[in-house]
């Protein structure tokens, strides 16, 4: 059965449909709220910081968080390569369920502690639902820098796998169901190689699959706490490329995409949890992020799309836009919901579309804002900027979704009394990219 999704970002959740089992959960914290900024402070022990960090809703803050949509849409990723009888149990890394964010210097990522082996040797991994493999650095042939001393905001230093130190650990050979790559092994016995590439900014990590220990705790309110582990694949991460030598992950990744090989799936297959999982932001930006989470019954759901005949990645069906009280005429498109991205991007076309009725129905004098991305932006002094259009995207079914803060405001002490609309045209794709706002 396909998966199904319920999704409301930014401030909301992504949920995974599926089979019935346990959760667990890991805290999100967003890039710049009062909460991640406090942390840095307390990693770094620089107090400046605070004077640098930017003012939510601030141009500076927009403008970070579109720059870091455009670097995710050029480094798509591609990937070549103990039942719990307790329903009620949650699950979540040995480590704790924290999540951490350490801003620039880690390339805008959310991070989390996870243990892997026996004996176990812990990681600091970035989230990721664009990808699917586990992967983290091993047997270095090229690898960025684990020391403490290289990175301001750590306080320990990151890890290097090594399978032959680990009891747990097995080699995936190229007879695994698993393995991709098998036209590259000379034999059926060899380990299986693998490689994830960042097509267009040179980012990559390659190396061979294993099998091994994931440690996990669990705890309900009818039992203590207690350890879980489950077998998962893992890439021994041998040579890094790109931007994985400059900042991003450089302790590896945990893919949270839809693939067999993806911790979801091993996790949801062993009978730990139900095939499912969701993201939630508050309206304080930040959130949790929970496997095994089916939501409340009355939440609206649309299903997932193949990409050819595969379920690759998160992509869902839009087959309308509406503005006001109206709908557009062939403005159906497919959209990618990316959790990792700020902003809604759309196909060039249905942009066009949808900023000409929008700025018909907003009832201010439309401003331009020298050097600022947004191209639609209004004069917020006067209370018609109050009756901004409503907005709907309507799924399969007739499923209607409302788009909600589809405006933002700038402090005039910024650029004057003005709100510019939050959208953007996807230039060289024809699909969308979406992040739905609760």
């Amino acid at each position: 059965m396909v998966n199904l999704v319920a999704i409301c970002m930014l401030f909301g959740c992504i949920l995974l449909d599926g089979s019935d089992a346990v959760s667990f959960s890991s805290k999100l914290v967003h890039r710049f709220s009062d909460e991640a900024k406090e942390r840095w402070i307390s990693k770094s022990g620089n107090v400046s910081v605070a004077d640098s960090w930017p003012k939510k809703n601030s141009v500076e803050y927009l403008e970070l968080l579109l720059s870091n949509d455009w670097k995710r849409q050029k480094t798509r990723v591609k990937l070549q390569s103990n039942n719990n009888s307790s329903r009620n149990q949650l699950l979540f890394p040995s480590e704790g369920s924290q999540t951490h964010f350490f801003g620039n210097q880690f390339y805008w990522l959310h991070y989390t502690w996870i243990d892997i082996g026996t004996p176990n040797v812990s990681f600091l991994v970035a989230l990721d639902a664009g990808s699917n493999l586990l992967w983290v650095p091993c047997q270095c042939i090229q690898c960025a820098p684990l020391s403490a001393s290289y990175y301001t905001s750590l306080d320990r230093n990151l890890s290097e796998y090594d399978p032959s130190s680990s009891s747990s650990s097995k080699n995936v050979s190229c007879s695994h169901p698993l393995c991709k790559s098998r036209s590259s092994c000379k034999s059926l016995k060899d380990p299986c190689p693998y490689i994830a590439d960042y097509s267009t900014e040179d980012t990559s990590s390659s190396g061979y699959l294993v099998d091994d220990i994931l440690h996990l705790a669990s705890f309900s309110k009818h039992a203590p706490q207690s350890s879980v582990q489950s077998s998962v694949i893992i890439g021994c991460g041998r040579k890094q490329t790109g931007s994985y030598l400059d900042g991003a992950a450089p302790d590896g990744v945990m893919g949270l995409g839809l693939g067999d090989v993806s911790v979801p799936s091993l996790l949801a297959k062993a009978g730990l949890i139900q095939n499912s999982f969701s993201i939630c932001f508050d309206e304080n930006d930040s959130g949790s992020v929970f496997f095994g989470d089916q939501g409340p019954a009355t939440q609206q759901s649309t299903s997932f799309l193949p990409i050819g005949e595969k379920y690759d990645a998160y992509f869902v069906g839009v087959e309308s836009y509406c503005i006001g009280n109206s709908c557009l005429t062939q403005s159906g498109f497919q959209a990618l919901v990316d959790s990792g991205a700020s902003f809604t991007f759309l196909p060039t076309e249905i942009y066009a579309e949808v900023v000409m009725k929008f700025d018909k129905l907003v009832s201010s004098r439309r401003i331009s804002l020298q050097g600022n991305s947004w191209k639609y932006c209004y004069n917020a002094s006067s209370e018609e900027m109050l009756k901004v259009p409503d907005m709907r995207l309507i799924f399969s079914k007739n499923q209607s979704f409302v788009v909600r803060n589809h405006i933002f405001s700038f402090p005039e002490n910024e650029v004057g009394d003005h709100a510019c609309f939050s959208y953007f045209t996807l230039e060289y794709n024809f699909t969308g990219i979406l992040i739905l706002q609760k």
